[in-house]
C-alpha cells in the first residue's frame, strides 16, 4: 500500500516530468515515456517532488525504498534514548542501616545512567513532622552528592515527601 504523499506510476497526474533514471541522468519527458521506462526495466515510477514545474519523478523499485525506509525509521527508534526513573521509598524513621543499604542501591541506578526519585512516605502521625522527611532527603542526598545532582527539590505531595536526582 503506498504512502498517500508519494505517489506512483498510474497516480502521477501530470502532462510531463522531470525524469531522474537509475544512472542518475535528468531529462523532461511526457508521461507515457516515463512509464514506458520504468515498465521496461520492470520498476516503478515514483513521484519525488510533486511541487516542481514539472515534477521531479525517479525511476526505482519501490518497494525496496519503502523497505529500506521502514528499517531506517526503526533503527532510528532503537537508537532513541529511553529515560528511566526508578523510585527508591524510605520512611520518615528509617534506620541508618537501612538508610545505607537504599543509598546503595540509588548509587548503582544512577551508575546505570537513570533517574532516581527519592520518596520519604508518612504513616499515621507522623505527617505532622515534615521536618522529619525533609532531613531523611537530606541525609540521603549527602551521601549520594558525590555522583549526584538534585533536579527537583524536596516537595510534599500527600503523604509523601520526595525529590528527583540524577547523574552528575
Amino acid at each position: 500500500m503506498p504512502t498517500p504523499s508519494v505517489r506512483i506510476n498510474q497516480q502521477i497526474r501530470a502532462r510531463e516530468v522531470r525524469l531522474i533514471d537509475v544512472d542518475g541522468t535528468q531529462n523532461v519527458v511526457p508521461i507515457a515515456r516515463a512509464l514506458e521506462i520504468a515498465n521496461q526495466r520492470s520498476l516503478d515510477l515514483v513521484e519525488v517532488a510533486a511541487t516542481a514545474v514539472p515534477p521531479v519523478c525517479r525511476i526505482m523499485d519501490y518497494g525496496k525504498y519503502r523497505y529500506m525506509q521502514r528499517k531506517k525509521a526503526a533503527e532510528s527508534r532503537k537508537k532513541a534514548t529511553r529515560v528511566v526513573v526508578k523510585e527508591v521509598k524510605l520512611g520518615s524513621q528509617t534506620d541508618d542501616h537501612d538508610v545505607a543499604f537504599k543509598v546503595n542501591h540509588i548509587r548503582r541506578f544512577l551508575e546505570e545512567g537513570m533517574r532516581v526519585k527519592v520518596s520519604v512516605f508518612f504513616r499515621g502521625r507522623a505527617i505532622t513532622h515534615p521536618e522529619k522527611g525533609k532531613e531523611m532527603l537530606d541525609l540521603v542526598m549527602s551521601k549520594i552528592e558525590d555522583v549526584a545532582t538534585q533536579e527537583v527539590r524536596p516537595r510534599l505531595e500527600g503523604r509523601n515527601m520526595s525529590m528527583m536526582v540524577v547523574p552528575k
